[in-house]
């Protein structure tokens, strides 16, 4: 990944201890998490990734509402993945957490039922989101499902103008396809089918879409740039 592609957690390493507060009050967290958990529908062991899982908020809701299901949370930062290892522990919850890129993902081909991320794409560039997408559909199976919640188009001139927030923090390069709404377009050229926004939720920092999209049961060979 080249040094421009990712930007971390709040945008500094050293913000990094209190961005779990930050999320709670600037994303109406509980209810998108509750939303996007809901579309996930975990079945009984189900193989499922979180890519970029951060400090584990949301894998944890995974593991405790499918204790059978097997819950990867995947995140490049080992700061954050200590973060989650501590709330795992408190918790009492078992969550297997792997230190990894999302665009060279440490794991074979065909590997997870359901994948999940969320509140990261916004965090990479261009080429970057299409590589994660690629690595994604590769390490699903085939008919498996990709579940995003990021920030989407803005649902109308006020949540534009409240986005800048975030632009200003994360960056307006990294954050442009976003709010131009290409997430379901870079999926599609990534190999998914069925790529659509299924919600949209006003916040404080703008408007959070959920996505969804599947991997064609029978192979299809992604039509993006490589």
């Amino acid at each position: 990944m080249s040094p421009s592609a990712y930007v971390p957690a709040l945008a500094y390493p050293f913000l990094t201890r209190w961005y779990d507060g930050v999320v709670r009050w600037t994303t109406r967290e509980r209810h998108f998490r509750v939303r996007l958990l809901e579309q996930m529908d975990v079945r009984p062991h189900q193989q499922v990734l979180d890519v970029g899982c951060g400090t584990g908020t949301f894998a944890l809701m995974l593991k405790q509402a499918q204790p059978s299901a097997r819950i990867v949370g995947l995140d490049g930062d080992a700061a954050v993945l200590d973060l989650a290892r501590r709330k795992a522990a408190v918790a009492g919850t078992e969550v297997e957490w792997r230190h990894g890129s999302a665009l060279s993902q440490p794991f074979p081909d065909d590997s997870f039922d359901l994948a999940a991320s969320s509140l990261v794409f916004h965090h990479l560039d261009r080429a970057a989101k299409r590589a994660a997408l690629r690595e994604i559909h590769r390490v699903l199976k085939p008919g498996g499902v990709l579940h995003v919640a990021d920030w989407g188009r803005a649902s109308n001139g006020l949540m534009r103008m409240a986005f800048l927030s975030v632009q200003i923090l994360d960056g307006f390069s990294n954050t442009a396809d976003n709010v131009a709404g290409l997430l379901p377009e870079f999926m599609h050229e990534s190999g998914f089918a069925a790529a659509c926004e299924t919600l949209r939720l006003a916040t404080p920092c703008g408007t959070l879409s959920i996505y969804r999209a599947s991997k064609p049961a029978i192979p299809t060979r992604p039509s993006g740039p490589s």
